[in-house]
């Protein structure tokens, strides 16, 4: 059979990437991305709100031919590669990032009506105007529907589809009137390629619906009209657009249209599948397992696992979500991460910008630091916490600071911080009965800085591998184009099967190193005290000796090191003579 080809289209947050892939070998053939060139970096900001994060709809479809186009362009240098062996195409979005659209399915942000209303574009993941929604939502739930919490760790999000959806109600009512429904993105990107944006007709997918709009099959699908309408009345219209049913990524949701067959270049009928989250496709393209917890870390990260659904996972309080065949067929998808990571380190060199200092820079001098030394301690909050304490509404803290505290010693302690937020990640993971024996990283961060790598080793103690592929969000969208073609086009006939022929890790590996462990375990009890001290309601320890130890620690670690300093210059001089 000759060589077949999957497309995965992978819209980050501020940039969409196809990638083309050889489905028996995993092999990234051809590589195409477009910048979102609407607002800032693709984001349309608000200065009188800074919880306010939309996008327009345009970008997407603009990206969608810019991208792909790009893509073959370059896979077209490859030996035995041609735009008709193309089998499969797959798709990931972040989400939760849900659009008005009227009755044929159009978003609204296209209507001249509303070309010029942020209300009426799309709602960005990190869009948090509706945290008092939210809070809504939780109360309410708790109060007569609590099934609907187990499933999402207890806490309904302000990032999530209906607590979005009530915030329009409340402050745009006409264009909540003029939307006839409300779609994810990865439902409707794939609906865009296959002709199926009709509300009649298009597909809901499992990852979406089960982790964001508290959908599951034991209460028939999305929650219930009555509960819906006792938080707004106008909500029961809203779930009657819905269906109660919904698709996985093994499946697909209809074939490619002939006219963007003719726009993209592509084959005509070629299977679209059901689309899904970037984080859970990336965790497809790292080759998750029972076992190994996959980070895909970014501007935020999203930490997946996967467990046997005979697994009981009736309560899981903190995660994002533990539901049914939402990353894999067979399999619990169990949903947890951080609200900022990279966003972090990048609001640190680009607005409080220390003078000539770049990430480069940064990282070589914070390296150099021994865990401990700077004697600061970071809670990574600046963009509320996602998991376990899933609070929009908490704050970015570091404690420690001198008048001699430096910028690098300020980039390693918010990195120290991003992994401490990761470890309590972890262990929430194994609290609830999900076992974490390997941990793989991707993404973009995981690839470019090393430092941060084994940091994570030494804090989270475990040793941690790095995706083979720099682009597993978009790899793993492939993996799903691949199997809805199925072996018989040249894809796969399962999940499985594409995991092992399409992925695998680097040969690096960061071990744990038990020296810096030890003094990252106790710092890591202040983070805890610090994170629950902040995070959790009716805590009262005492933290007044917290800075002290700080002090401590940090002299200890300084002594040491200017002991080791001191024989290395002996030995030097004895070995001179």
């Amino acid at each position: 059979m000759p060589r077949a080809y999957a497309l995965g289209l992978d819209y980050g947050t501020n940039s969409v990437r196809a990638l083309v892939v050889d489905t028996q070998t995993g092999a990234e053939v051809g590589t195409g991305v477009f910048e979102y060139p609407s607002g800032q970096a693709g984001i349309l900001l608000d200065a009188s709100d800074p919880n306010l994060a939309r996008q327009n709809p345009q970008d997407y479809v603009d990206g969608l031919e810019g991208s792909v186009r790009a893509a073959l362009e370059d896979a077209a240098g490859t030996e035995g590669f041609a735009p008709d062996r193309v089998v499969g195409i797959g798709v990931d979005t972040t989400g939760s990032t849900p659009i008005p659209v009227d009755a044929e399915g159009r978003p609204l942000g296209l209507d001249p009506r509303f070309r010029d209303e942020l209300a009426a574009q799309v709602w960005l993941w990190k869009d948090h105007t509706g945290h008092a929604e939210a809070a809504e939502i939780t109360a309410a739930a708790k109060e007569r529907h609590p099934e609907y919490l187990a499933t999402c760790g207890g806490t309904y999000s302000s990032e999530w589809f209906w607590s979005k959806i009530l915030r329009c109600a409340r402050v745009a009512p006409e264009v909540f009137e003029a939307a006839h429904t409300w779609v994810e993105h990865a439902d409707w990107m794939p609906a865009v390629l296959t002709g199926t944006e009709h509300p009649d007709r298009l597909t809901r997918g499992i990852c979406a619906a089960g982790h964001k709009a508290m959908f599951h099959e034991r209460w028939g699908g999305y929650p219930d009209a009555d509960f819906l309408a006792s938080l707004d009345p106008r909500l029961a219209r809203v779930r009657q657009s819905l269906p109660d049913s919904t698709r996985t990524a093994a499946e697909a949701v209809g074939g490619l249209t002939e006219e963007w067959s003719a726009r993209l270049g592509l084959p005509a009928g070629i299977p679209v599948a059901t689309g899904a989250f970037d984080a859970h496709l990336g965790a497809v393209g790292s080759g998750i397992a029972p076992g190994t917890l996959v980070k895909i870390i970014g501007t935020s990260t999203c930490d997946l696992m996967v467990a046997p659904l005979d697994d009981d996972f009736s309560e899981a309080p903190g995660l994002c979500g533990v539901v049914p065949e939402s990353v894999v067929p067979g399999q619990y998808g169990l949903e947890a991460g951080q609200s900022a990571v990279g966003d972090i380190f990048n609001w640190f060199v680009g607005t409080i910008r220390p003078e000539g200092e770049t990430h480069g820079s940064l990282t070589d001098k914070a390296e150099r630091l021994a865990p401990g030394a700077s004697g600061l301690l970071a809670l990574d909050w600046h963009n509320g916490n996602r998991t376990v304490l899933v609070d929009q509404r908490l704050t970015g803290l570091v404690l420690g600071l001198t008048l001699h505290t430096t910028p690098a010693e300020l980039y390693r302690a918010f990195v120290e911080a991003t992994a401490f937020g990761a470890r309590v990640i972890m262990e929430r993971y194994e609290e609830v009965g999900s076992a974490v024996e390997r941990i793989v990283n991707c993404g973009g961060i995981s690839a470019k800085n090393e430092m941060v790598m084994q940091i994570y080793a030494d804090v989270m103690g475990r040793p941690v591998y790095l995706s083979r592929s720099a682009q597993t969000c978009a790899l793993g969208a492939a993996m799903a184009g691949a199997v809805v073609a199925g072996a018989e086009a040249g894809g796969h006939d399962s999940f499985p099967d594409a995991v092992d022929a399409m992925t695998g890790v680097q040969d690096r590996v960061f071990e744990p190193d038990a020296d810096r462990a030890a003094v990252y375990d106790r710092l890591f009890s202040h983070y805890r005290r610090l994170h629950d001290a902040f995070g959790v309601a009716g805590q009262s320890d005492d933290l007044a000796d917290v800075m002290k130890d700080l002090l401590d620690l940090r002299d200890a670690v300084r002594s040491e090191a200017s002991g080791d300093r001191e024989s290395e210059s002996v030995d030097a001089a004895a070995h001179e003579a």
